[in-house]
């Protein structure tokens, strides 16, 4: 395993039995040595969910003696050729862990529904004062955990990682881990049934049991508290200890070893001041290794210190301003068989292209993505706008849709809270003006920043002609109070008018803050040419690129933007035989990994920009 690879934060959502912890009390383990439980995994297609109900639609519940002959989660032989049994993992076909089951077998490319997962593993008794842990890095939508035949909980979510506690629930010798996927899209989920991407269902990221001592390090913050002090501060939680208990944190590099103690919650708070810290930035990308023990546990990962905040019609940098030169990018991978990203290198070239194209930002649309995308842009250099999947028609009113909209920010801010790569957290995309779903977002942001003051809020708004004045382009939102930068997607010249239109636009945006463009583009199919008017074509997408850059530099206080998007991605609303075939193709890189035209054309304006900025 790779140093990369061991450091890559583990959180968790820690369940005993079935119940999950209240979000105060969830721990972020990093990534100690464990089992990894990737490779094959036997899965059983369930589309009535036989294995999860019976014939009725009442749940098979462990604690009425449920059957043995249909109840998948509990893994069973028959006791004797006698006894009907009406499923068998062991013979069942295999899926890859982690992987989306769509790319993976013909007849699951659309599929929507229930599928049951299996792994079986060996694991030697646990050492006294140890305690086990499940984690996943992710499962779309919905995922129902059992061990050895026993529930360890429910995880709803499809973006950010989860873990039960199974110290319990382990045997010495072989276990039987079974999980049920379902990613059936539901009208109150986060993000409801409506989006313009592809629904991966599966385990999609990696899976791997991990063993701690009884106290140990659960999450950690450290922040830079000013570029001009070089002052650092913050705090290590150690879950089952109470207050006194040692913490030593150090950073090699700088010769640093602070230690402090907890308090009765368990956390020790610390600061101290570097004399010879050096900030992170994409020009020079610094990563110090930071070393936490506490008694018996001890963890290590790279993070880089830097400050962010705005300044009227700026975003500030370390106290010095940037332009956003960016590029949105789904978590989808264009080359060996396409799919949802599961491996760092995948993760790795989307951002490598990123960086050909001459961006220093990128916009992790439309939810949070794998570990390693952040991991991989903090050594890259690349800053992020880091996204949770609030998207087009919430439901609003509903309770339970806000808690679930709450918790996956909250777990999203959580596991990548000591990035330095983020520097903005995105509330939504695109999401129609009414009262409910102002205080919605409003609520949202204010959570938001109860769990982290150290970085921007902004939402992917929409903009609106001025009534009477078709040209006149309007940005005006009641949540644009609420956030920190105002970023709107604008679509001139593909959904609005044809390409000559931009040439005519000007721009009404009443706020003293920083404005920021979250999407522009229009679609071309790789490899079908034709005059500049022929929609569909390479040249119609590059002259829409080319009009729509000198009209977004009208904008007053324009902080940047990221044109969607790097790669062409799956989407069942794009259905146009010939064109579209089931994908979105608004990507500066085809499907298959090939450069369209309009890649050169931003690739040579992000290079110009870069080079005023050198010389300035």
């Amino acid at each position: 395993m790779t140093t990369f690879l061991r450091l890559i934060v583990l959180t968790c959502v820690v369940a005993f039995a079935v119940q999950r912890l209240p979000a105060d009390n969830v721990p972020d383990l990093l990534l100690h040595d464990g089992l990894s439980l990737n490779g094959e995994w036997r899965s059983i297609i369930d589309p009535y969910e036989t294995g999860f109900y019976d014939y009725r639609r009442e749940q098979r519940d462990l604690n009425k003696n449920p059957s043995r002959a249909e109840t998948f989660y509990l893994d069973v032989k028959p006791n004797d050729p006698s006894e009907r049994v009406e499923y068998d993992f062991d013979t069942s076909p295999m899926l890859n862990v982690p992987g989306d089951w769509n790319t993976q077998r013909p007849e699951l490319l659309y599929y929507e529904g229930s599928v049951w997962y299996r792994k079986t593993f060996d694991l030697e008794k646990l050492g006294d004062g140890q305690s086990a842990f499940v984690r996943f890095g992710a499962v779309n939508y919905r995922a129902d955990v059992y061990l050895n035949g026993k529930k360890l909980g429910t995880h709803i979510g499809g973006f950010t990682p989860f873990c039960f506690d199974v110290t319990q629930f382990l045997k010495p010798g072989k276990n039987s881990l079974v999980v049920k996927v379902d990613n059936k899209r539901a009208k109150d989920a986060v993000p409801t049934v409506s989006t313009d991407w592809w629904n991966y269902g599966g385990i999609t990221r990696e899976v791997k049991i991990v063993t701690v001592p009884k106290k140990f390090i659960a999450d950690h913050r450290l922040i830079l508290d000013s570029e001009t002090t070089h002052t650092i501060s913050g705090w290590v939680q150690i879950t089952g200890a109470g207050a006194g208990e040692p913490v030593e944190i150090s950073i090699p590099e700088l010769g640093e070893k602070i230690s402090a103690a907890t308090d009765a919650s368990g956390r020790a708070a610390f600061h101290f001041k570097p004399e010879k810290l050096q900030l992170w930035s994409p020009v020079t990308p610094k990563l110090y290794e930071v070393r936490i023990a506490c008694g018996g546990d001890k963890v290590a990962e790279r993070i880089g210190f830097r400050t962010v905040r705005t300044s009227g019609k700026e975003i500030l940098l370390n106290g010095k301003s940037v332009f956003l030169r960016g590029i949105c990018i789904h978590e989808e991978f264009p080359l060996a068989g396409g799919g949802r990203v599961n491996t760092a290198e995948k993760a790795k070239q989307l951002l490598l292209w990123a960086k050909e194209l001459g961006c220093n930002f990128v916009r992790l649309a439309h939810y949070p993505h794998n570990e390693a995308m952040t991991r991989l842009a903090d050594e890259l250099g690349i800053m992020v706008w880091s996204e949770v999947p609030v998207y087009w028609t919430i439901d609003w009113t509903n309770a339970a849709t806000y808690e679930n909209a709450q918790s996956q920010l909250g777990d999203n801010i959580q596991r990548d809270a000591n990035r330095a790569s983020i520097i903005i957290w995105s509330l939504a995309n695109e999401t129609p003006v009414s009262e409910a779903r102002t205080k919605f977002l409003t609520q949202l942001a204010e959570r938001a920043r109860s769990l982290d003051q150290t970085r921007l809020l902004s939402a992917a708004m929409e903009k609106h002609s001025l009534p009477g004045a078709e040209n006149v382009s309007v940005v005006q939102d009641p949540l644009a109070d609420v956030v920190d930068i105002v970023a709107f997607n604008q679509y001139t010249g593909w959904y609005d008018g044809l390409p000559e239109k931009c040439a005519k636009i000007s721009w009404q945006i009443p706020y003293d803050k920083p404005v920021f463009v979250s999407e522009f583009g229009g679609d071309a199919r790789q490899g079908l040419h034709g005059s500049k008017d022929q929609r569909w074509t390479e040249e119609f997408q590059a002259d829409l690129y080319e009009k729509t850059l000198p009209m977004l530099g009208k904008i007053d206080g324009l902080v940047g933007f990221t044109p969607w998007i790097l790669v062409d991605f799956r989407s069942p609303r794009r259905v146009l035989p010939g064109i579209q075939d089931g994908f979105n193709r608004k990507g500066l890189i085809s499907s298959e990994g090939t450069k369209k035209k309009a890649f050169a054309i931003l690739q040579a304006y992000y290079q110009k920009r870069a080079a005023a900025e050198r010389t300035q």
